[in-house]
């Protein structure tokens, strides 16, 4: 049986997307999905057609999975509930203070209309998530870490581009070396977020800016930068489109516990990810889980689900039978 995938946004995920199925042999794409005008969106996929959102509805029973690659501010909030009525789906949502919101609104209306929406599907949140689940339960008397980067975060370069007087730039999240060796040591510190990670920023000014003024104005900014050790570098278009045009990032998880009667022993689980390409990742994960989603819905488990949720054995395309005698 081949899984019949629609994309709904073309940007860096949807790409990622594409490029996913590609890899999957038990998958097709069958449609891409934009609010730009189609004829403008070209697509990696030979004879694979894109539409404009407004017909999504006239192509509903040719996709069995529809995979979301919008925004988590704007889009995803108001398109995951509402083509969750037709759609079997997943999306990234990642703003973790607002995903039990997401997912009440989701789950209620794939109950109303039997479907599947998994949401936050991706690394974090995602398989960090997983990772903090696993850890948790297996050592109770511990403390979780999780750190992120070296890695661009795109909603902190797009804060810094905000401001009056930059061009373009971008940050890089970096995890504090000595932070991350205590974790490992077992020491189980109480780090907070100054001592966790530092922030560089690489910055393309505009002719004539106040360089002293902008740094100030980014090491000052609230929820983003004021709470971190900040370093900027002002540097020319050149250099940043030779340098840091790519989009990588990754990260640890870490899970420092006890055991033995009296807690005498330290225990120590760490999970990491290195990327190159944070969006082609994600969009990796999003496809793995498209396979689980699809198949829960062959079996009319509908609702709103995450990656709680799946049994690992979803992921796969191996046979129960296959996944015992290779990975077990």
């Amino acid at each position: 049986m081949t899984i019949k995938i629609g994309i709904l946004g073309y940007g860096n995920l949807g790409r990622g997307v594409e490029c996913a199925i590609q890899q999957n042999a038990d998958m097709e794409l069958k449609a891409v999905f934009t609010r730009r005008k189609p004829e403008q969106v070209k697509i990696l996929t030979a004879d694979v057609p894109v539409y404009s959102l407004d017909e999504i509805l006239a192509h509903q029973e040719e996709i069995d999975v529809l995979i979301l690659c919008g925004g988590s501010a704007k889009d995803l909030p108001e398109q995951t509930p509402e083509y969750a009525k037709w759609f079997n789906l997943i999306d990234s949502f990642d703003t973790h203070a607002n995903i039990p919101e997401h997912f009440a609104r989701v789950d209620e209306v794939c109950r109303q209309n039997q479907k599947v929406g998994l949401i936050s599907a991706g690394w974090d949140p995602g398989m960090f998530s997983l990772n903090r689940l696993y850890a948790k339960a297996i050592l109770p008397e511990g403390q979780d870490y999780t750190f992120w980067g070296k890695g661009v975060s795109q909603g902190h370069s797009d804060a810094i581009r905000r401001l009056e007087g930059v061009k373009d730039a971008k940050q890089y999240t970096i995890p504090i070396e000595t932070a991350l060796e205590a974790v490992r040591s077992g020491q189980q510190p109480q780090l907070t977020t100054r001592e966790k990670h530092l922030r560089e920023c690489f910055v393309v000014a505009e002719e004539g800016a106040d360089l002293a003024k902008l740094e100030e104005d980014i090491k000052t900014m609230p929820n983003y930068f004021a709470d971190y050790d900040t370093i900027v570098h002002f540097i020319d278009e050149e250099t940043m489109a030779k340098e840091h045009a790519g989009i990588p990032h990754g990260g640890f998880v870490l899970h420092s516990g006890k055991t033995g009667w009296n807690k005498e022993h330290n225990q120590l689980i760490e999970y990491q990810l290195k990327l190159d390409s944070n969006p082609e990742f994600t969009a990796s994960v999003l496809v793995a889980y498209a396979r689980a989603v699809y198949r829960l819905a062959q079996e009319k488990q509908y609702g709103g689900k995450t990656v709680f949720d799946i049994a690992p054995a979803y992921l796969s395309p191996m046979t129960g039978e296959e996944l015992r005698k290779h990975l077990l």
